[in-house]
């Protein structure tokens, strides 16, 4: 079984989608997007500073449109057996899967992040990565500090997220074996503080058609497969504030018999987090044009 990954983070420096407007027809596709998404994702994406495409509310639709650019672009997809994402980019995996047309991904992407920026500017918060370490020591210790587990990346990661001095604290004493290192992110995502996000895009999602995905696709809420598409897109707006479980859906893909993964630009983290949760499962980074080639030959594998 081959499947498909969407980054809800990766490497998006200045200028990253540069390469894919090469080709044919991707600059008038991100046009749209831009449209759709209320930002203009071809200056971010190709002219703009990282600071400014750090933005939350530039961030998300420029990922959600660079994982569709090179979905696109990526030939034979439909040997693709299945989709997921990681937070935001589950919002590309569900166009992938037939469940969101890419009109509604970027439109609802859009609503998302400008709601979280906003939930962020609330109180002062923020995220940081914890490795290594017992798990269940630093659970104990967040709940010491009030921080909240927001990404169980798997692979000895883990991503916390709360009131800044509160990381500081846990920053100043870390758990046993472990590192804690800050993330440049705006706000405390997936956490009670952006329950005011999950409201604004409760109320855009419940306009949009959903129909069942018409491959196999995984949910973030507890690594499962989903078969309703209104289904999912309730667990996308819940997923706003509520722990991204990608540990449990690298399990998912161990059990299903998952045998390639391509990951979709901006790619390189999820592969990362692959080669040490599922040992010797072959995996492609698409990070640019160039890596379609690579990304079609594993493919193939099984056609």
């Amino acid at each position: 079984m081959r499947i498909a990954v969407f980054p809800g983070q990766g490497s998006q420096s200045p200028g990253f989608l540069a390469p894919w407007l090469e080709m044919d027809g991707a600059a008038d596709r991100l046009a749209r997007y831009s449209e759709w998404s209320g930002v203009d994702l071809v200056a971010a994406g190709t002219e703009w500073d990282a600071d400014r495409i750090r933005d939350t509310q530039v961030a998300q639709p420029l990922i959600v449109a660079a994982s569709l650019l090179s979905w696109n672009a990526l030939p034979d997809r439909e040997r693709i057996d299945g989709v997921a994402g990681h937070s935001v980019g589950e919002f590309a995996a569900a166009a992938a899967a037939g469940v969101l047309t890419e009109q509604a991904a970027l439109t609802l992407v859009g609503i998302r992040g400008r709601a979280m920026a906003e939930a962020a500017g609330v109180v002062a918060t923020g995220m940081s990565a914890v490795i290594g370490g017992d798990e269940a020591s630093v659970l104990t210790r967040l709940d010491e500090l009030d921080l909240a587990p927001a990404n169980y990346n798997g692979g000895g990661q883990l991503v916390v997220a709360g009131a800044l001095d509160a990381l500081q604290a846990l920053a100043a004493e870390p758990v046993a074996g472990t590192r804690v290192i800050p993330l440049q992110v705006a706000g405390a995502f997936h956490t009670r503080y952006m329950a005011p996000a999950v409201e604004t895009l409760r109320a855009a999602a419940a306009e949009v058609a959903a129909p069942d995905p018409s491959v196999l696709l995984w949910t973030n809420r507890d690594g499962s497969a989903v078969t309703s598409g209104r289904a999912f897109v309730d667990l996308l707006v819940d997923q706003v504030a509520s722990p991204v479980r990608w540990d449990l859906c690298m399990a998912s893909f161990a059990a299903a018999g998952v045998s390639g993964i391509v990951e979709l630009s901006p790619a390189g983290t999820l592969v990362g987090l692959a080669k040490r949760a599922l040992r010797g499962v072959p995996a492609v980074a698409v990070k640019t044009p160039a890596d379609l080639e690579a990304a079609t030959a594993l493919v193939a594998v099984d056609a």
